[in-house]
């Protein structure tokens, strides 16, 4: 079998568009269109993630960007079910068993994908505690943020903000009145739209911070 059969072959194929689709999102990201926090939701009431990050958190794969988690679904499962394919055919096995043979690479090339993000998650908890607690509107309102998309405006933006014990937070966040903030520019955080599941900023001026008088 040869390796565009093993990628167009079911179970890969189911895996194949996904990717694909992940990585072109990750291209664009990279140019500054999207935000890499683009899937996930503002926190709820309880201080929980909502919406889709609210899923994968359930599911254990939360303590990273809900994209990011995705992607590595997405990956591993691709990457699982090919190896599978290409078993699979070197066995030489008859069409009724290939059948049930790739169905259950299906189940383990999903189980394997889940587990390994799972995995991943873990550690990035373990090596960064500080983001493995939810940080609620009023952590962050009334703190600065460092611009880290190529432009913040009233419907797009990136911000990255710094908390106090060294943990980094990555957050939406958008401008009023039609105000244009550019990368690497320090924003400061005054509101927290709990609707939109982003913060409101505007730009900051040192010469305000009273800390500094």
């Amino acid at each position: 079998m040869g390796f565009i059969d093993a990628v167009l072959a079911f179970p890969t194929v189911l895996f194949s568009v996904p990717l694909l689709v992940v990585a072109a999102y990750w291209l664009v990201a990279l140019l500054g269109v999207l935000d890499i926090g683009l899937l996930d939701g503002g926190a709820d009431g309880e201080g929980s993630p909502g919406g889709l990050a609210g899923v994968l958190t359930a599911a254990g794969l939360g303590g990273v960007p809900a994209t990011v988690s995705l992607s590595l679904l997405v990956a591993f499962a691709w990457f699982t079910a090919l190896v599978g394919n290409v078993v699979i055919d070197s066995l030489g096995l008859s069409t009724p068993v290939v059948v049930i043979a790739s169905l259950l690479a299906l189940v383990i090339a999903v189980m394997v994908a889940w587990g390994v993000t799972s995995g991943v998650a873990v550690g990035v908890r373990r090596l960064l505690p500080g983001s493995a607690r939810v940080r609620t509107g009023s952590d962050l309102v009334g703190r600065t943020c460092t611009v880290r998309t190529g432009r913040v405006d009233d419907g797009f933006g990136q911000g990255e903000v710094v908390f106090d014990d060294g943990s980094i937070m990555t957050v939406q966040v958008r401008t009023i009145g039609g105000e244009l903030l550019s990368s690497g520019e320090t924003a400061l955080i005054f509101d927290h739209d709990t609707d939109g599941g982003f913060y409101r900023v505007s730009r900051f001026d040192p010469a305000l911070d009273p800390g500094d008088a």
